[in-house]
């Protein structure tokens, strides 16, 4: 498009001023309203006609000029003049303004006293102070102070309209161009000045999206924040004061965006927040040099006093002054936290809040106890409960002070009294008016149950002070006495152990003096009154120190009155103590050196005589001491006496165990016998006779022993040694060879001892001895008897059974005997886990005798005729024979296997002979005859070959190793039936060996002819011949504890 020619001459010299504008140093700290500061450009072209003018200019040159890099120079230029026409041009310094404060603010809340802070008059209120502080400033009067809406009707909107609709063109024409943050920079401002403030918003967010880099950002970004601030949208208002804090400290909204933004977190009651960035502007102010005592620009120490309040109302919101220290502690402590606390207590006194304002003091004395401002911090906290009279806690006040800044204090190891004379001074008026305002309150008060915790609460100031006093001044002329009225005063108060003390510290750490003595007495008094009221966790401490005194007491003042009690006394600590050696010295002092003294004193010294040689192992000494007590013990004092009797008795008894030690084991059965006579009543006669019997035993004098024990039965029935007595006298009798005697004790001690397992061995025991002498019948009774009330362990009553049975086998009742062994084999059949290989013995040996009964059964069925009814008779007996044995096989013990093996292949054998010998019919002409003689012949040999084998599988067995009888009549037996192969005086060693093997009934098959003959046969043998020896086996045949 053709563009409207302009005056040649004008346009190059209107570009020329643009292009001199933009190659201006970026101005990084200007605002939108400091547009209207800017002074005109040097390089501008002057227009004799004004603005107007130019911006006619502007006009034509844009439509005439062909379009060059100038073109968009011009277009910003003549939209800015559109906007400088309409609004005009405001001057500034280019710099942020800062918010004014009302005259009557402080900077920093110094510590002044209290009237002085009176005098200064109100302060701002809060809602004041928080209206004035997070109202945008007038730098921001463009954005935030005017209405939104159109410009009055006086004014023409089109010239900002047509700058907007050229930064628009610009914007679109020229996406690229260097200072697009500038044109929507003043877009913006034309929006705003138009009332348009939502679309200067919205420019301003494209500025800052597109350009994150600009001169303007911070100052758009911190718009943008007092924007959402005014409206309540602290989210956003964060994020915009957020950004501009991170662009760091050389931007110079920095100090305003951290102010705003702790405002921002304010507002949303989000304290904590706030207080990090009010923080981080006063570390910020550090950082740069700020002095909080040094004077400062009036701005600064407006803003600081302003940060500083904002300050202590967060920390207000937070919990109070609880929450500056535990803020500081978490975040990091800083150098200025004096004022922290300063402010908070000014802000509290402000609001007469007293307690919360002697609060903030006392948590920065307790935070910083050794704070050289910290003696000033207390003293505004006497100061604060002065104005707000409350005398009371004035007074806890002082108290805290007087602990606080006491010489022995800690604080007093980083100053010298010297450098501190105001505290000093302030100590000492402290420490009198805490001492005389207790003391006299204490007796002031009446001891009713109402007042005891007031005049406990009294007693223990006074004390406390006096202490103070004592300890801060101790060459005062009056420290002795102030040292008497202070143990007065512990000893009213029933404080006995410090009252004692004190007492001794005035008796004897001063010069001598006309009340050394009495406060020595007093001393033991209050040691004494300590030692009747201590607690058991106290006693020891406190007698201790009561004997101690005692004994220093007697030392310094022998001739006293009270001495001789005094020590007695001591005496009888030092033995509770168990200081025996002491004990006894002090009481034999007594002895000696009061004599005259009175009776009961005399016998308590004796008294600590005697137990105290007792616990020192001189029991000879005790055993006369004791003898001295009971002379001066009254009959009629019966619980006395039988104690001190006891106590004779055990000094004998204990002479006796002595000698036991010793190994005189006949001097020790003397003592211990000697109490029949000299305490014949004491509790311990019984212990001692039946030791008397234990030694007597050690003798092997087993007839005195027995008689002394049997004594001690019967003299002491429901004594506890009762079956321990009995074991000693079933021990007795049986080494003396008095088995029967020593069997019934026995059977006694299992009818009248509740342990188990003392009784089933006491059964065992007595069988035994009743086997042992012949007294068959009342063994079994006891092995019976055992068996049903110890079915278990298993083993044992195994065993037991087994005994049973052999006694009923010695008693030839095979009944009662093959009951007994049928029980053993059920019993380790049921055993479980608790079967064991011994079980497994006894109970493979009882199924053989069982078995051997079925064989020998098996035997005596002899084939008659009927034939057919007889060999049937023969076969299941054989079957079940077989059977038998074959379950022999599966205990693995090699005895019982090789006699299994025996009996079987004897079976096989004798039914061979059987039918050999079998009765022949009577009815068969000879020729069936003869022919009924071979076939039964036929018949029987198989048999025969049968028991051949089995009786070669016995022989396998010693290549296992297994030799015994059985292997030895199996080889017997082989001699007979193949003399040519075993009729040898040696086996031999081509035998092969085996280790699993089953047995199966002979292969052979009888003559069906033969009437009856085939009908049995079919029953007993399988259909086909197995000559041969079976490879079939079986595990366990052998057992590794086979006897060899």
């Amino acid at each position: 498009m053709r563009r409207i020619g302009i005056p040649v001459l004008l346009a190059p010299a209107l570009l020329l001023g643009c292009a001199a504008r933009t190659e201006q140093p970026v101005v990084t700290q200007g605002t939108l309203a400091e547009l209207h500061d800017m002074q005109p450009d040097v390089q501008e072209v002057e227009v004799e006609q004004g603005l107007e003018q130019a911006m006619e200019h502007y006009r034509r040159f844009l439509e005439e000029t062909p379009e060059t890099r100038m073109t968009p120079d011009a277009m910003r230029r003549l939209a800015d003049l559109q906007i400088e026409k309409q609004f005009g041009v405001r001057e500034g310094d280019l710099k942020p303004r800062e918010m004014a404060a009302p005259e009557s603010a402080q900077v920093s809340a110094p510590l002044l006293p209290i009237d002085a802070v009176d005098e200064m008059g109100p302060w701002e209120s809060d809602q004041d102070f928080e209206a004035r502080t997070t109202a945008a400033s007038s730098l921001f009067g463009w954005l935030g102070d005017l209405p939104a809406g159109p410009l009055s009707e006086q004014e023409d909107p089109s010239g900002p309209l047509e700058a907007i609709a050229l930064y628009d063109r610009l914007l679109t024409e020229y996406p690229n161009y260097e200072h697009r943050d500038q044109v929507l920079y003043q877009k913006a401002r034309a929006y705003d000045e138009l009332g348009r403030t939502e679309e200067a918003i919205a420019t301003m967010e494209s500025l800052i999206d597109a350009n994150p880099h600009s001169a303007h950002f911070d100052e758009v970004q911190f718009r943008r924040g007092e924007y959402f601030f005014t409206r309540r949208k602290y989210l956003d208002a964060e994020d915009a004061y957020e950004s501009i804090i991170r662009m760091g400290e050389h931007s110079s909204y920095y100090e305003l965006a951290l102010y705003k933004l702790g405002w921002t977190f304010y507002k949303q009651e989000l304290y904590e927040e706030a207080l990090h960035r009010y923080i981080a502007l006063l570390d910020y102010k550090v950082s740069i040099g700020y002095d909080f005592d040094q004077a400062q620009s009036e701005d600064d120490e407006r803003r600081v006093a302003d940060t500083f309040r904002v300050v202590s109302l967060s920390f207000s919101n937070l919990g109070g002054p609880e929450s500056v220290p535990r803020y500081f502690a978490t975040f990091g402590n800083r150098s200025y936290e004096e004022r922290v606390y300063s402010n908070l207590g000014a802000h509290y006194l402000d609001k007469l809040r007293y307690d919360d304002a002697a609060k903030t003091y006392r948590a920065f004395v307790e935070l910083y106890p050794f704070h050289r401002a910290a003696p000033h911090f207390s003293m505004r906290i006497v100061e604060t409960f002065t104005a707000g009279e409350f005398p009371k806690l004035v007074l806890e006040a002082k108290r805290e002070f007087a602990t606080d800044y006491g010489l022995q204090a800690e604080y007093w190891r980083r100053f010298t009294p010297e450098d501190r004379p105001e505290v000093l001074d302030h100590l000492k008026a402290n420490l009198k008016d805490l001492a005389t305002h207790y003391h006299a309150d204490y007796q002031s008060l009446e001891d009713t149950e109402d007042n005891d915790a007031d005049k406990h609460a009294s007693y223990r100031e006074a004390l406390r002070w006096y202490g103070d006093y004592l300890q801060s001044f101790p060459a005062d002329d009056d420290s002795p006495s102030i040292n008497y009225r202070l143990a007065d005063l512990l000893l009213e108060h029933e404080d006995f152990g410090e009252a004692a003390r004190q007492y001794e510290r005035t008796a004897y750490d001063y010069e001598p003096h006309d009340q050394a003595a009495a406060a020595g007495y007093a001393a033991v008094f209050a040691h004494r009154e300590r030692l009747r009221v201590a607690g058991e966790e106290l006693q020891a401490v406190a007698k201790s120190e009561t004997v101690a005194s005692s004994l220093r007491f007697a030392d310094a003042f022998p001739e006293h009155e009270h001495a001789a009690a005094v020590l007695g006394a001591a005496a009888d600590d030092l033995y509770e103590m168990q200081d025996y050696e002491a004990g006894v010295e002090s009481a034999q002092r007594v002895i000696d050196d009061y004599p005259d003294a009175e009776p009961e004193i005399q016998r308590s010294a004796w008294i600590v005589v005697a137990h105290g040689s007792f616990e020192l192992a001189d029991y000879a000494r005790a055993e006369l001491a004791y003898g001295r007590v009971l002379m001066s013990t009254p009959e009629e004092d019966d619980e006395s006496r039988a104690g001190f009797i006891d106590n004779l008795a055990a000094s004998i008894y204990k002479q006796g165990e002595l000698a036991n030690e010793s190994q005189d084991y006949r001097a020790a059965a003397d003592h211990f016998l000697r109490i029949r006579s000299a305490a014949p009543t004491s509790a311990i006669r019984a212990t001692a006779e039946y030791d008397a019997g234990a030694a007597l035993i050690r003798l092997e004098d087993w007839a005195a022993a027995a008689e002394v024990l049997e004594a001690f039965r019967s003299t002491f029935p429901d004594h506890e040694l009762q079956l321990e007595a009995t074991r000693q006298i079933a021990y007795a009798y049986r080494e003396n060879g008095e088995l029967t005697r020593a069997a019934e004790e026995y059977e006694r001690i299992a009818s009248e001892s509740e342990d188990p397992a003392m009784r089933s061995e006491a059964l065992l025991v007595a069988g035994d001895l009743y086997e042992q002498s012949d007294a068959q019948e009342r063994a079994l009774d006891a092995y019976v008897r055992y068996v049903d009330e110890f079915p278990e362990p298993i083993e044992t009553a195994v065993e037991t059974r087994l005994k049973i049975a052999e006694i009923y086998k010695d008693w030839r009742d095979v009944e009662m005997y093959h009951q007994e062994l049928r029980e053993i084999v059920r019993i380790d059949a049921d055993a479980g886990p608790q079967r064991t290989a011994r079980t497994r013995t006894v109970a493979a040996r009882s199924a053989l005798v069982l078995a051997e009964q079925v064989y020998n059964e098996f035997v005596a069925v002899k084939l008659l005729q009927p034939f057919e009814v007889s060999l049937q008779e023969k076969q299941q007996r054989m079957d079940l024979t077989i059977e038998t044995m074959g379950s022999l096989v599966d205990y693995e013990i090699g005895e019982v296997t090789a006699a299994a093996t025996f009996y079987m292949a004897e079976t096989y054998f004798d039914f061979s002979r059987s039918l050999a010998e079998s009765e022949r019919p009577t009815d068969l002409e000879p020729a069936e005859l003869a022919e009924y003689e071979l076939v039964l012949e036929e018949e029987a040999f198989p048999f025969e070959e049968k028991a051949i084998d089995v009786h070669e599988k016995n022989l396998e067995l010693l290549q296992a190793g297994v030799f015994n009888s059985w292997t030895e009549k199996s080889l017997g037996k082989l001699a007979e039936l193949v003399p040519g192969r075993y009729a040898k005086t040696e086996v031999s060693a081509d035998l092969f060996a085996i280790d699993r093997y089953v047995y199966l009934y002979p292969a052979c098959r009888i003559d069906p002819s033969i009437p009856g003959i085939a009908d049995a046969s079919a029953r007993v043998l399988p259909a086909e011949p197995t000559p041969s020896r079976s490879d079939d086996t079986s595990e366990g045949a052998l057992d590794d504890e086979s006897p060899r």
